[in-house]
């Protein structure tokens, strides 16, 4: 029986690393992901992003990205299982991404 090539969150995360390493990361994202998907993605990074910063509500958050109060809430569900070295980390590379935006 033949079986998937990628089976594990580790084979994309090793792909996505590749593609980094070869400035192809761009390339690769769009193969994979679906305009819809992209922009989920885009709103994720700025939940957590707001979530992190602290200075909006939940709700303030939800009108202001134009997305579900439900999304707000799972990301904010996920920062409350994540250890507090984790949330640094996070906070860093949120802000780092936004500095080199600036």
């Amino acid at each position: 029986m033949n079986k998937a090539e990628f089976e594990h969150w580790q084979d994309v995360l090793t792909a996505l690393q590749l593609a980094t390493k070869n400035d192809q990361l761009d390339f690769l994202l769009s193969a994979l992901l679906t305009f819809d998907e992209r922009e989920a993605l885009l709103a994720r990074m700025n939940i957590l992003h707001e979530l992190m910063k602290g200075e909006r509500s939940q709700r303030q958050i939800s009108q202001m990205l134009k997305v579900g109060i439900a999304t707000i809430t799972r990301g904010s569900t996920e920062l409350k299982h994540s250890s507090p070295e984790q949330k640094q980390q996070l906070q860093q590379l949120l802000q780092a991404a936004a500095d080199v935006k600036a």
